[in-house]
């Protein structure tokens, strides 16, 4: 169940919008093995002024970040962060010097899901080390 949180500068239309949410859906399909039903995102769109990156950053900078179960291998980290660049070049279009992505994994007793089961006491009915 990760739980997906990015940053954008706003102005960006729906589909565009749609597209970087996606493409980062899919990309942890493909490298984490999440079903394809666990979605849990949120987008913040940020006014330029709140907004501070580094003078080489274009308008479509995103911020990514990340918090799964710990227990993914770097391969599989790895892939992630290179299945996000990959999805998100091909659409909405965003050059892959404007991603930074961040993954935090903390143990699984620190998830209280389920009615506030630690998840390392929960099937969590899918496989977390890939």
């Amino acid at each position: 169940m990760p739980l997906v949180k990015v940053e954008i500068i706003e102005g960006k239309s729906r589909e565009y919008k749609q597209a970087l949410l996606d493409g980062i859906h899919a990309a942890l399909v493909e490298a984490f093995r999440i079903p394809d039903y666990d979605r849990m995102q949120r987008l913040y769109e940020l006014e330029r002024e709140n907004f501070e990156t580094a003078p080489t950053k274009t308008e479509r900078f995103t911020l990514i970040e990340i918090t799964a179960f710990e227990g993914r291998s770097l391969e599989a980290k790895k892939n992630l962060y290179s299945a996000i660049v990959r999805n998100l070049s091909q659409s909405p279009g965003i050059n892959g010097d404007d991603i930074t992505i961040v993954l935090h994994d903390p143990p699984l007793e620190n998830w209280g899901i389920r009615g506030g089961i630690p998840a390392n006491e929960v099937d969590l009915g899918f496989e977390i080390k890939v």
